[in-house]
């Protein structure tokens, strides 16, 4: 008689990728963003679009869907996630959007042309640069990769909560049998150099757990750093975006320019720097 063939758990069957798409990013949100940045200091709409530490690209695929003149290009060293995109995002664009999506598997260290309109290094991703040195290096590329009127847009994290050791956020992503949770991880950090690591894990209906399908090791920078470097790089000036609140507190979705914020336990905000 066959032994009975083990049914496998949720996890197993899951996709680590559609996962974090589903609990992370928001493209239809960043290319909003973009645009309103972008309006906010040249009153015009971008086109072109460079995204740095692309990953899956999901964000460049979204770009194109916007117009006809829009243009993107991902660039990223890690043929994985490269790989995933093309198969499962850009194989579903049409045809006349998917020719205007380029991907570089590249250092973002290196020059690239044409330049772009808007350069974004999101979901904290420069902070792997963990040297003053290093992180300059970067900007000053990621200039001199910018057309003449561009904006650099990056994401920054903060507060006392993302300094606690062992600290889980976690967050249900769907409900339901085929549902999962999604829980983010402060595992160590360390205040004199300012290193952190932090973890991804995906928990499913049946109990099972995908853990640390995605782990960082990272500097942890602050806002007041990076602005600096910023300039130093040859940026003409920087903001701050901090989402909007309401009279009760609550945040609005909406984000505004701010040189002045709550020092809540954990905030996002983005930094929006002027070539």
């Amino acid at each position: 008689m066959c032994a009975q063939k083990k049914r496998r758990s949720l996890a197993e069957k899951a996709d680590k990728y559609k996962c974090y798409l589903k609990s992370v990013q928001s493209p239809e949100h960043e290319v909003e963003f973009f645009d309103k940045a972008f309006k906010d200091e040249f009153h015009a709409k971008p086109t072109t679009l460079r995204e740095d530490f692309c990953g899956t690209f999901s964000v460049c695929c979204e770009w194109v869907k916007l117009g006809r003149q829009r243009t993107s290009l991902g660039v990223d060293l890690d043929p994985e996630p490269l790989a995933w995109g093309e198969k499962h995002i850009l194989s579903k664009l049409q045809p006349s959007q998917a020719s205007r999506v380029r991907i570089l598997e590249k250092d973002v260290r290196e020059k690239t042309r044409p330049t772009v309109d808007v350069l974004a290094a999101q979901n904290f991703s420069f902070w792997l640069f963990k040297t003053r040195k290093e992180l300059l290096e970067y900007f000053r590329v990621a200039r001199s990769n910018m057309s003449r009127q561009s904006i650099m847009v990056m994401d920054m994290m903060g507060g006392g909560d993302c300094y606690a050791e062992n600290m889980v956020e976690k967050k249900v992503i769907k409900k339901g049998k085929k549902g999962f949770s999604y829980h983010w991880k402060q595992v160590q950090f360390n205040p004199v150099t300012h290193e952190a690591d932090f973890s991804i894990s995906f928990k499913f209906a049946d109990g099972s757990k995908l853990q640390d399908a995605f782990q960082y090791n990272w500097r942890f920078w602050t806002i007041a750093e990076v602005r600096e470097l910023l300039e130093e790089a040859g940026f003409t000036k920087s903001y701050v975006y901090w989402e909007e609140e309401d009279e009760d507190g609550e945040e609005t979705g909406a984000w505004i320019r701010a040189e002045q914020a709550e020092s809540y336990p954990s905030w996002l905000c983005y930094i929006v720097a002027v070539k």
